[in-house]
């Protein structure tokens, strides 16, 4: 579905390359979570799959940008929206300032495709309902908590139908109680054939929905697998990742001689029970 080969990038008049030849696939209806350091160009790969760069941000891009079988390098913004959706980390940001009401901002991409009134209207509250916003609907996108204003943004992209969506960190203003939430809701999205692309700091929850994982560092990407395997790889501090609480107990627990040296460290609530109840001496 999603095919990078050998691509590179650098921003106008920058020095070296943000990401150089990275290869990465992902396959669809499938949820690929990235991971990576702060700065360590996962903001700039998303905005490379959705066409942002370099339509947007300029720069130097090279290799090939392949979605669905087409390549999206020099194709115009307008026509990488329709395939691919993004929703950025600031929902300030993100929001039109162009609508006065909720239901208007969440229906404005509609508007523009130029979508019949009556399927506008039901796909708004179609989704509205997914992310549980309806009683946000007749209000101001401005007069929103941050986390609600998220919300609100990444309904703006769903309801647009889009294969892909790509998701830049967009639970970083959320409660847990939300961000779980829109977990789920990738999840269901997946279900039903779209192809999400995560960037995410929240590791214990990419290893409960996220079908693969793929680590940038150093400008490229530095491995890809399940998240038992990538979550699991004692490369991911040096990375600046990190690693869960429980694959942090775990590695205590063989530090201090209580797990034997070859065994495999939990990533995963479940796998921590059954490591614990089995392997502690």
């Amino acid at each position: 579905m999603i095919t990078l080969t050998d691509v590179s990038y650098a921003y106008p008049d920058a020095e070296r390359f943000v990401l150089e030849h990275v290869h990465l696939e992902v396959e669809r209806a499938t949820i690929a979570g990235i991971v990576g350091a702060s700065g360590a160009g996962k903001t700039t790969l998303a905005k490379i799959i959705s066409g942002f760069i370099p339509n947007v941000d300029g720069g130097e891009l090279s290799g090939r940008v392949e979605v669905d079988g087409d390549d999206l390098v020099g194709v115009a913004l307008s026509e990488a929206v329709a395939r691919v959706g993004l929703v950025i980390q600031n929902p300030f940001n993100q929001i039109s300032g162009a609508r006065y009401s909720v239901r208007e901002e969440i229906a404005f991409g509609l508007e523009n495709l130029g979508t019949p009134r009556d399927e506008m209207a039901e796909r708004v509250a179609r989704v509205a309902e997914l992310l549980r916003i309806t009683q946000l609907l007749d209000r101001s996108p401005y007069a929103l908590s941050g986390g609600q204003q998220q919300l609100v943004a990444i309904a703006s992209m769903i309801v647009l139908r889009t294969p892909v969506i790509v998701m830049d960190e967009p639970t970083s203003q959320l409660d847990p109680a939300g961000t779980r939430m829109v977990f789920e809701v990738l999840s269901r999205l997946r279900d039903a054939g779209i192809t999400v692309v995560i960037l995410e700091h929240k590791l214990e929850l990419l290893c409960e929905h996220a079908d693969r994982l793929h680590v940038i560092a150093d400008g490229r990407v530095a491995a890809s697998g399940s998240p038992t395997e990538i979550l699991a790889d004692p490369r991911m501090v040096a990375w600046g990742v990190g690693s869960t609480r429980y694959t942090q107990a775990g590695r205590r627990a063989r530090d201090r001689g209580l797990l034997p040296e070859g065994a495999p460290l939990p990533v995963s609530f479940d796998e921590a029970a059954t490591v614990f109840s089995g392997g502690a001496r």
